[in-house]
């Protein structure tokens, strides 16, 4: 969680599809909230330590709260339970500011979405935002069903619904197909952006990067794909703090920097957030995050320490 929190009212609790809630957060005290960008999220902790992060929905003019959305998570590790079993209309919570990394690019001609499921939230806020400036763009959105569809109501709009397409109960293959028509011919300018589940954030990775221009793909990861890449030991140099200590098998970066009095902020503890991003002055990192672009980890002098380990014997840290 950030250091920098912020107290909100839960004014508006609706469901927007059969396992999905949204939440119209409002101020708790006379101040405004601070603007939101599309793409945004934010922070919000929650009974036991609990801290998730949720992209924000609103749209242009949306600026006396943040409207957040919650799937409930069959497997919930105990974000998506609370959200749905103990938050209620009135209730407080603490959030932090809200942060982007996953932007519209306006210098782009026109915008590809593409949403799986819960992954809708970041596109439909900008989805809203490039409908009122005018921007070329289309939406699709693959759900299990019309049932499972969220903000059905809004995405069949007049401002929106020409440029909406719905995709309901497609099997794996359908929907491969149909993102691989969809992907295989960039227009000049155009970007492509997309959010949802690890499969459907991998498919529609591995058919653009053959294809579309360097820079013009834009994703953001809600929980990182389970990995088994190899968790060998090896030794962390702190430049700042000074001294060593050694990252031991299955302990990452974080946990083992605190037990030497060195604290990392975090938040999502899956490399998809960003909070705990370090510099890296010497040494070759293993970037195991989803937050980086490629560039960035080409690049080598930052890392993402609460999931990413070293490929030399010895990582040097701005810590």
């Amino acid at each position: 969680m950030s250091t920098t929190s912020l107290s909100v009212i839960v004014k508006r609790i609706c469901p927007q599809a059969a396992d999905i809630l949204s939440f119209e957060l409002v101020p708790a005290g006379a101040e405004a909230l601070p603007a939101c960008t599309p793409g945004s999220h934010i922070d919000v902790a929650l009974a036991d330590g609990i801290v998730r992060q949720y992209s924000l929905c609103n749209g242009p003019g949306e600026d006396g709260g943040y409207i957040i959305a919650v799937k409930r998570e069959p497997v919930s590790r105990g974000g998506s339970a609370a959200m749905h079993e103990r938050v209620r209309e009135g209730d407080v919570l603490s959030i932090s500011l809200p942060r982007n990394h996953f932007p519209i690019d306006w210098s782009a001609q026109s915008h590809l979405l593409l949403a799986g499921g819960i992954g809708i939230t970041p596109l439909l806020s900008m989805a809203r935002h490039l409908q009122a400036a005018g921007a070329g763009f289309h939406l699709h959105y693959f759900a299990r069903s019309d049932q499972h569809t969220a903000f059905r109501e809004l995405l069949a709009s007049p401002d929106l619904r020409s440029k909406v397409s719905l995709h309901h109960g497609l099997s794996a293959d359908e929907v491969k197909t149909c993102m691989q028509g969809l992907l295989a011919s960039p227009a000049p300018m155009q970007h492509l952006y997309f959010c949802g589940p690890a499969a459907f954030m991998g498919l529609a990775a591995d058919l653009a990067q053959p294809v579309w221009p360097a820079g013009s793909v834009h994703m953001e990861y809600f929980s990182a794909p389970v990995s088994d890449a190899p968790q060998g030991s090896f030794e962390v140099h702190m430049k700042r703090s000074g001294g060593n200590c050694i990252v031991p098998e299955g302990k990452s970066i974080v946990e083992a920097l605190a037990e030497k009095g060195i604290m990392i902020e975090t938040s999502c503890e899956q490399g998809v957030c960003g909070t705990c991003l370090v510099n890296v002055c010497g040494g070759e990192p293993d970037h195991r995050d989803f937050y980086l672009s490629d560039q960035e980890k080409r690049d080598g002098d930052k890392i993402l320490p609460c999931v990413s380990r070293s490929r030399s014997p010895v990582l040097i840290l701005d810590v």
